[in-house]
């Protein structure tokens, strides 16, 4: 951090955000060298006057009851996309330059910046585990009890972080599959279908990108699979959600960072490496059909036995029912290896499952009035 600041000060690497590498890390080095200085002067006195008992409680006070916590939670929600960032400016050669001069410090310890970017979110987790050995090691009651409530605030701390950075991951994951995903309109994904173009506009108002817009919603799994067609086998990409599952086709780009939209867009680290990998070479995922709400979705495995003449191996089908339980739509699939195929079947049937019994759950509850009932 402070090599990029001498840097900048004599205008290099002008464009480079400190905060977006670093976030608040000054802040939480100028709390951490605070609470050493104010041990170090405890024990001092200590001993100095052997006579007087050693205030301890009073520095953990401080430190723990203070912005301590706080300051770790802005440090610890900027971490992802912080690495992110840092991916980014990797494909510079100035920045590349920096990073490599600075890593070659012995103080590094051959450790990689995001190496040393996530040694607070360690120490974060390891305070709990340092107030339980202080207060096991504790005689008086008092100081016991007092010891106990700074552990339960700091375990309330990282609970609360958690629940945050899995948001704000999901968040940018999410963030990252809008752009990667393109819905095509009907009228070019389904030949069927004609409309006017004085009417097309009407059309696009309903933009189906907004589905992917809800932070809430899981991606529960994800891959490639082929999709066997009439004469040929297709890429596909899935993507199963909590309560829906979309088949994509892939496409490709020929050269590598040659897409201007998808090549220069940051890679969320939560995605699987397949789809990073993807996404880096510019490549894209076209919706190849509606997507597939779970409660209309039938599973069904295929037998070897059963697509032998087509040369099919690992195969499952994919139904699509509408409200009136009429099939609207089929898909073939056939997965890389036996275990590829039964790992998706599991992942479906599960999802399946848990989407049936929340809903079946939500309309219990929606018909359920104790005053009225009791009034009846």
């Amino acid at each position: 951090m402070n090599t990029l600041k001498y840097l900048q000060s004599n205008e290099f690497l002008l464009d480079v955000d400190l905060w977006r590498i670093f976030a608040n890390l000054e802040e939480l080095n100028k709390i951490s060298r605070s609470f050493l200085k104010m041990f170090f002067e405890t024990v001092k006195q200590h001993v100095s006057k052997s006579d007087a008992p050693m205030d301890f409680s009073s520095v953990l006070r401080t430190f723990f009851q203070g912005d301590l916590c706080q300051t770790h939670q802005i440090y610890c929600l900027n971490y992802t996309s912080a690495i992110i960032y840092l991916e980014k400016l990797r494909q510079r050669e100035d920045f590349g330059i920096y990073l490599k001069w600075c890593e070659q410090n012995e103080q590094c310890k051959r450790l990689h910046l995001p190496e040393l970017l996530v040694a607070p979110l360690h120490r974060l987790t390891r305070y709990p585990l340092l107030l339980n050995n202080i207060w096991k090691r504790s005689t008086d009651e008092t100081e016991k009890s007092f010891i106990q409530s700074l552990k339960e605030r700091v375990e309330k701390s990282i609970r609360d972080l958690e629940g945050k950075v899995k948001w704000l991951d999901n968040f940018q994951k999410f963030r990252q599959l809008q752009e990667v995903i393109i819905w095509p309109q009907i009228w070019d994904r389904d030949k069927r279908f004609f409309v006017p173009e004085c009417l097309k506009q009407n059309l696009r108002e309903n933009s189906s990108e907004n589905i992917l817009s809800s932070a809430n919603r899981l991606l529960l799994h994800e891959g490639r699979l082929m999709l066997a067609e009439s004469t040929r086998l297709l890429d596909v990409y899935l993507f199963l959600f909590e309560d829906f599952l979309l088949i994509t086709k892939i496409k490709r780009n020929k050269k590598k960072y040659g897409g201007p939209d998808t090549s220069s867009i940051p890679v969320c680290p939560s995605l699987t490496p397949e789809l990073q990998s993807f996404i880096r070479e510019g490549g894209l995922c076209t919706v190849l059909d509606q997507p597939i709400p779970l409660d209309r979705l039938i599973l069904k495995n295929v037998e070897p036995i059963q697509v032998t003449v087509f040369s099919l191996r690992n195969a499952f089908l994919i139904q699509h029912e509408n409200r009136y339980q009429q099939c609207i739509a089929v898909f073939l699939l056939q997965a890389q290896t036996e275990t590829a195929k039964k790992a998706w079947m599991s992942q479906i049937e599960t999802a399946i499952s848990n989407y049936i019994t929340q809903h079946e759950t939500k309309k219990s509850t929606a018909f359920c009035f104790p005053t009225e009932s009791s009034e009846i």
